[in-house]
């Protein structure tokens, strides 16, 4: 029987938000912005490029360690905010998604292998020190995870395929890691009903087989949740499901609500093939990968995600502002509004005059929200510099410097890799003040955040080039948060959205959206409270998602967005599982 049509309806919600009402980041707390800000490692193969992936943080003796893919050791952080680098070759840093797991006073790593899979331990990380624990599993596994249960029971996931499942198995860490059972399928690809796992940067390819890969375990409020990663790394699309059950090894059934980390659009797209962990105050996190894929497949950045659970207990990771500024609370928090200080983006679209370009690599590159255009000057001659019109004096709280490589050459990681530059500031274009003097720096960091304990009110803001690792001075994004002193956006007047009955994990939507606008936020999920899933878009005022699942009905509102704050639009509507 043919489904009845659910018509879009509107629910009026009198209600709107500013940010601009919100206040900067006390003195002295942290301040993140994706992506996370470490010294990324060149390949060792052709072409130079950087990249870290598939990453790990655990908690292990009062720190959190950072593991991560090709990067040639590991780092570790007291906050989350700032990191340090381990480099050593007693572990196999050259293979991908490594994983890690804090058992007593030692930490056991392992990494990904078609050949032998060797698990090595240390009590001391700090010091790059490691042993072998056990020169080889049963098998070889690419992409393990470990999750130890409340019991002590210990259990090993693993699987990187686009034709096979993830496995499971429970190990015995005390008589070498053996398999207690074989090893059972707990996630096969659905791309026919989760649209999420449909590859393509927006889930349109549908000839192809997703990849599935990527495990991970929490268990949260006595219920497992199996993470995983498709439909593939060099995709916006790169996102983590979840599948929930009351045991370990299952059976799995989805969540409700999926993909559970997902960000397709934004200056930094991707938050796939990660971990979720908990932080010093019970606080959710989730560390993905963040796709750029221009130079190679493989060129990718990290991001850090803050992660809730609800009282249904439906896992959900913020994301829908997920590459502007973010505090790093040092308590545990409710919610996404206690730990984002509402600063905006400043820089969307505005002028950037330098001192030279490369002809195919404008300037306009830096301000287009986009990490995968850059601009580049013709040198990387000390003096290149690129000069940043916001238009008008505005409230500048913080400065995100995301710096890209032109013809570089180098591989590996190399001793006194670093950017050092000056950033200075002025009201009108004549009298300047430093801002940040990096002139001496001997720290290679590429997404280099400016966060200001006191703000700045300026108009201009001018970064000049004094070294750079290798090649021409390059920046993929000129990035400036803070509040412009003129109106917030007016609201969106009308959305409407068609499902297509053809095709139910794809919707269309559009909108009437304020002449004042610099953007819109589209959240949407499958309970009208629940709005958990968000879509960035800049310029526009149409969208088609294809990464639905087929299952479910949706609601989804919008919310528009400039540099003076957000203005919710009071809008509710429904795209049901009928026939539009």
């Amino acid at each position: 029987m043919k489904k009845k049509f659910w018509p879009v309806w509107v629910v009026i919600l009198l209600i709107t938000a500013c940010h601009s009402e919100k206040q900067p980041s006390p003195t002295g707390v942290k301040t993140i912005c994706n992506p996370v800000n470490i010294s990324y490692r060149f390949c060792l193969d052709e072409p130079s490029r950087r990249e870290a992936a598939d990453p790990t943080i655990v908690w292990f003796k009062e720190r959190y360690y950072l593991f991560a893919s090709k990067s040639g050791g590991y780092w570790h952080s007291s906050d989350l905010g700032s990191w340090t680098f381990v480099e050593t070759a007693q572990i196999p840093t050259e293979e991908y998604a490594p994983t890690a797991i804090a058992l007593g006073d030692t930490l056991y790593f392992l990494a990904s292998s078609t050949e032998k899979s060797t698990i090595y331990k240390s009590g001391d990380p700090l010091s790059g020190a490691w042993q072998v624990a056990l020169e080889e599993l049963e098998i070889p596994v690419w992409d393990p995870a470990f999750f130890l249960d409340d019991d002590q029971r210990l259990f090993l996931y693993w699987g990187c395929s686009n034709q096979n499942p993830l496995y499971g198995v429970e190990v015995d860490a005390g008589n070498g890691f053996a398999f207690k059972g074989e090893p059972v399928e707990l996630i096969h690809a659905d791309p026919a009903n989760h649209g999420w796992e449909v590859p393509g940067d927006y889930s349109t390819l549908t000839d192809l087989n997703p990849w599935i890969e990527g495990a991970w375990m929490n268990k949260l409020n006595g219920k497992y949740y199996l993470q995983y990663a498709g439909p593939g790394t060099e995709f916006k699309s790169y996102n983590d499901g979840v599948y929930v059950s009351d045991q370990p090894l299952g059976p799995f059934i989805p969540q409700e609500h999926n993909p559970f980390a997902y960000r397709p659009e934004g200056f930094a797209a991707g938050a796939g093939h990660g971990s979720t962990f908990e932080d010093r105050y019970g606080n959710l996190w989730h560390i993905g990968t963040i796709t750029i894929s221009q130079k190679h497949m493989f060129e990718r950045r990290l991001g850090l995600f803050p992660v809730f659970l609800d009282e249904k207990g439906i896992l959900h990771t913020e994301t829908g502002y997920g590459d502007y500024p973010v505090m790093i609370p040092d308590k545990k928090v409710n919610s996404f509004e206690e730990i984002f200080p509402g600063w905006m983006l400043l820089s969307y679209g505005k002028k950037v005059e330098v001192s030279s370009s490369v002809d195919s690599l404008p300037a306009s590159r830096m301000t287009d929200e986009e990490i995968r255009t850059y601009w580049a000057a013709a040198t990387g001659n000390a003096g290149e510099y690129a000069l940043l019109d916001l238009g008008a004096i505005c409230c500048v709280h913080a400065v995100q410097l995301n710096f890209a490589e032109h013809n570089t050459a180098l591989k590996g990681r190399q001793k006194n890799l670093r950017h050092r530059y000056i950033l200075e500031y002025s009201a009108d274009g004549t009298d300047w003040t430093m801002l940040a003097d990096r002139s001496q720096s001997d720290i290679d960091l590429s997404h280099d955040l400016i966060s200001l304990d006191n703000k700045i009110e300026c108009r201009y803001l001018k970064v000049t080039n004094l070294e750079v690792p290798d090649g021409h001075f390059a920046l993929s994004g000129f990035r400036v948060f803070g509040l412009g002193k003129g109106e917030m956006p007016g609201k969106v007047a009308k959305l409407e959205a068609n499902r297509d009955p053809q095709n139910r994990r794809q919707v269309s939507l559009t909108w009437e959206g304020p002449e004042n606008a610099d953007g819109y936020v589209v959240s949407y999920g499958i309970d009208s409270t629940k709005l958990y899933l968000d879509y960035m878009l800049f310029g526009t005022t149409s969208l088609t998602i294809s990464s639905l699942d087929a299952q479910q009905d949706y609601f989804f509102t919008i919310e528009a967005f400039n540099e003076n704050g957000i203005t919710k639009s009071g809008l509710l509507i429904y795209a049901g599982l009928g026939d539009n």
